[in-house]
């Protein structure tokens, strides 16, 4: 293969890591939970300015990583637990405006602390030097940002398919009354899959920050990124995730390398398609 399309492939790769980290941070709360979290671009945004924020004063890129996802996963608990769990009876469309407020405001104040100007992450030197395989020189924080995705995906489905807490989970998807009724605690599990969500998108905040960069309206961009991602590959899939994760990567990287002009519509295209043929996604169920 050509080194010019090797690369366009591996970075698709590399943005296929990145949407898959978000995206499956919104499938574990819209699809397994119904909860419509129209601020998960904002999560997004506001980890990597706390992660900046983190590294400028402990100089630590790692601890800004686990920081960043450790304050949102508590704010996405405060939101859950004070708000969201208060209308939870009010329907997606209680739920929708509630999100998008507390997008806004974020938004705001993330301008009003962190400025304007677009700003990035700087990863460590030890992650950051050019790694030469396949015949060709690409960045080494790449290659680390493809590990952390297929980690978090290994933990993941780790965690919702082989633990006591996952078969609750998506039990409590299908029955929540029945579920309740044994005596599992249903809204502890709700309050952990958000903040859990909550975390994903922190970390991908800080990743996203040191792969590309940071400003005012990302948080839009990302979470339209991710409503395709949860959309083509199926509410509360999992695989369904990461399928549509590295199909919108690779769509992405080749129209902004060949047709750049034509690159949104290209990024759609499949989620019109999929909703106007199948709906529920490529490994989603009919609700």
């Amino acid at each position: 293969m050509d080194t010019r399309y090797l690369i366009i492939v591996f970075n698709g790769l590399t943005q296929g890591a990145l949407f898959f980290i978000l995206g499956s941070g919104l499938t574990l709360a819209f699809g397994l939970m119904r909860v419509v979290n129209m601020s998960h671009g904002a999560f997004y945004l506001l980890g990597g300015y706390m992660g900046l924020s983190i590294l400028r004063h402990t100089g630590s890129w790692t601890l800004a990583l686990l920081g960043a996802g450790v304050l949102i996963a508590f704010l996405g608990l405060v939101l859950e637990r004070g708000m969201l769990d208060r209308i939870r009876a009010g329907g997606d469309l209680s739920q929708t405006l509630l999100t998008i407020a507390i997008s806004m405001i974020i938004a705001d104040q993330a301008l009003a602390i962190w400025g304007g100007h677009p700003v990035s992450i700087r990863a460590p030197a030890a992650i950051s030097q050019p790694v030469s395989l396949f015949g060709f020189t690409y960045p080494g924080f790449r290659y680390v940002l493809m590990l952390a995705a297929a980690l978090i995906a290994l933990g993941l489905w780790f965690l919702l398919y082989r633990t006591r807490f996952g078969i609750a989970v998506r039990a409590s998807v299908d029955d929540r009354e029945t579920v309740s009724a044994l005596g599992v605690r249903i809204g502890t599990i709700y309050s952990l899959m958000f903040m859990l969500s909550a975390f994903l998108s922190g970390i991908a905040g800080v990743l996203g920050g040191s792969y590309l960069q940071l400003s005012p309206g990302e948080d839009i961009t990302i979470l339209t990124y991710s409503l395709v991602v949860v959309i083509v590959g199926g509410l509360g899939s999992l695989m369904g995730a990461l399928v549509s994760a590295l199909i919108l990567g690779q769509i992405l990287s080749f129209s902004l390398a060949f047709a750049p002009e034509m690159s949104m519509f290209l990024v759609f295209a499949p989620m019109a398609l999929m909703l106007a043929i199948r709906p529920q996604g490529l490994f989603g169920r009919r609700l």
